[in-house]
């Protein structure tokens, strides 16, 4: 998971250098003297087609013309026209090399004449009306009539912007640059969707699907913005065909695409809104898609009737999809959602872009051409990369926590297990052999009292043995079975002034001190005994680590509903290899410990439904912290 969030924040910067490259190639474009040409004439024609390398306009054509001004765009085309003539009245053609350009030209067929000599023709098969021209001219040209012929199937024809007339190795530099900024995007969108789409095999299958959909929203915008370039119709105008089904099918993948990821991300949305309308979209795309191999077998008969349901209809429905899903995700922002925060951030840049430039294309009635779409969707893409990004660091953080989680869960079942055993076991044995222990030590004691010498002191020792055998016996009995026979309020001040009774002699043979500070008002519920063997053991295992002029201190005080007994010595402490151990059958940081002190212990307060943890440094001391339930009334011992 954290492979795969670092190569998609790999591929951001992939993408922001490419768009920077591209930006810096548009503005390295060196501007130097030309002429523009900003006025010209038109005449409407006919549909039939321009013959012949003349112009084949007699002098009874010279009448009809009409002035146009680029600064007021192309003429609207009356109802029944779909040709027309462009003239233009050369400069001064002041040029060593002279050339004209022209960014953009509205037309399928186009032929360009130069006085009644042909220069160029250009006729495409396919729905690209987009033309950008550099024609080489020659310095007797100046002052000459260009003739333009134009036919076309859409809406608008003839010259969009001014004309520019200079040296040709100067407007060569501006030729091959129109439109080469969105090849090297969509290069760049193309990449980062492929990077991301083999990262994707590497995810769960939640994770694949959102991975996948998002790199198909990405590789379509990166086509997208290929095959709306006029570089490739410029300079590949054999690939016009093949670049025309790609932006297609592109557009059809985009868009259900996009609310798939939007559905994954955050939903379907109220009475399933976005799940309906994304089940739509894939009929209506498929739809298409079927229109688009019908027309491409017949030839391009239903070419009007394809470009009818694939551009006109399904620009509408974009402007409803943004509509519906940036209202969407501001709701979900208002929820404090930060992916929908996110998501609105890219989604509503690119969809306010998106929704501006269509409706002005239909305002202008097709005489615009989107391009503003392009630098919004990077924009958008870069979010919805950020989101998946969040979604898998997410995903690898919770992963990471249900490993720690599961680890503790099956640390805690082995000691569990561990302890039922030894419980089990030391039950059994310690029935067994308390018996056999108490009459061998009778008959010790009897032995003692009429020997003397060497005789006695053996006996005495083998006495005190199977003394320290007993007690460990009752260890073993106290942690197989930590129930209490008698429960009752015990008075913390009480209870451990008594233990400071016991243990106060040992404390000063060790060269310690006991500080005792505990409030007389706060009750446990448990068993006298059972609760002065489990403080006793604490205590004298501090008393066990002092050095010289040690310091013991025992506090308690109540907090809300529990009462916290600190015990803090200052004595030699423990590492934390011997810290995490603590508690365990059979371990002991002492030479002649057992383990089985602080294992009864913890058996103790965890009957007395507490909790008990050791904080310890090496050389600094240790404290144990110790937390019981807080007993609200008094009660009479329970017999």
């Amino acid at each position: 998971m954290r492979l795969i969030a670092k190569i998609l924040h790999i591929t951001i910067v992939l993408l922001l250098l490419f768009t920077a490259f591209g930006s810096l190639i548009t503005a390295a474009a060196s501007h130097s003297p030309s002429d523009e040409i900003t006025k010209w004439q038109m005449k409407w024609g006919n549909a039939a087609a321009v013959t012949g390398n003349t112009v084949p306009l007699t002098d009874q054509d010279q009448q009809g013309w009409i002035n146009v001004d680029s600064l007021q765009g192309v003429p609207e085309l009356p109802p029944g026209v779909s040709a027309a003539w462009t003239r233009v009245t050369l400069p001064m053609l002041n040029y060593a090399s002279p050339s004209i350009y022209m960014d953009t030209l509205y037309a399928l067929h186009v032929k360009v004449y130069v006085e009644k000599k042909l220069i160029f023709e250009g006729n495409r098969s396919y729905i690209k009306d987009n033309y950008s021209l550099l024609l080489p001219l020659s310095p007797q040209d100046s002052g000459k009539t260009l003739y333009i012929w134009t036919e076309t199937l859409q809406d608008r024809i003839g010259i969009k912007d001014k004309l520019v007339v200079g040296e040709h190795n100067v407007l060569t530099k501006a030729y091959i640059k129109n439109g080469l900024v969105d090849v090297i995007l969509g290069s760049a969108f193309f990449f980062v969707a492929l990077v991301l789409f083999v990262c994707s095999f590497y995810l769960n299958k939640e994770s694949f699907a959102n991975a996948v959909s998002l790199a198909i929203v990405i590789a379509s915008t990166g086509i997208l913005a290929i095959t709306y370039s006029p570089f490739v119709y410029t300079f590949y105008s054999y690939l016009g065909p093949i670049s025309i089904v790609l932006l297609d099918v592109a557009l059809l993948s985009l868009l259900p695409a996009l609310t798939f990821l939007f559905e994954k991300i955050f939903g379907g949305g109220k009475f399933g809104i976005i799940r309906r309308f994304r089940r739509f979209q894939v009929a209506y795309s498929s739809f298409c898609m079927l229109c688009l191999i019908l027309n491409s077998l017949s030839g391009n008969r239903f070419v009007e009737f394809y470009y009818f349901v694939s551009t006109t209809i399904i620009g509408f429905i974009m402007i409803f999809q943004f509509i519906l899903l940036i209202a969407c995700v501001i709701i979900y922002s208002f929820r404090g959602n930060k992916d929908a925060i996110i998501f609105a951030i890219g989604f509503g840049t690119a969809a306010f872009t998106g929704v501006s430039e269509l409706l002005w294309y239909y305002i202008r009635k097709g005489n615009y051409d989107l391009f503003l779409w392009k630098w919004a969707l990077v924009v958008f893409i870069i979010s919805l990369i950020v989101i998946l990004g969040r979604r898998l660091a997410q995903n690898h953080q919770q992963v990471v926590k249900y490993s720690s989680e599961l680890e503790l869960f099956n640390n805690e079942l082995q000691r569990s297990e561990k302890m039922e055993i030894i419980s089990e076991l030391a039950a059994s044995v310690a029935h067994e052999v308390r018996n056999p222990l108490q009459v061998t030590r009778g008959f010790l004691q009897l032995l003692s009292e009429k020997s003397s010498g060497d005789e006695k002191r053996y006996l005495t020792m083998a006495l005190s043995e199977l003394d320290r055998a007993s007690s460990i016996i009752t260890d073993f009995l106290t942690f197989a079975k930590p129930e209490f026979e008698q429960i009752s309020t015990l008075n913390l001040y009480d209870e451990f002034k008594h233990i400071e009774s016991i243990l106060l002699p040992l404390c000063h043979m060790n060269g310690g001190k006991l500080i005792l500070d505990v409030a007389d008002h706060l009750w446990v519920k448990g068993n006298s005994s059972k609760f002065k063997q489990a403080f006793i053991n604490i205590i004298k295992n501090s008393i066990e680590a002092l050095g010289d002029e040690g310091t013991i201190q025992l506090s308690a005080y109540g907090k809300a509903d529990k009462v916290f007994i600190h015990i803090k010595d200052n004595g030699e402490g423990m590492s934390p290899e011997v810290l995490i151990r603590l508690g365990e059958p059979y371990f002991s940081n002492k030479t002649k410990g057992t383990g089985l002190g602080l294992m009864v212990t913890f058996r103790i307060i965890e009957a007395m439904q507490g909790d008990i943890r050791f904080i310890s440094k090496k050389g600094v001391g240790t404290e144990s912290i110790t937390m019981l339930p807080l007993a609200e009334d008094l009660e009479v011992p329970t017999p």
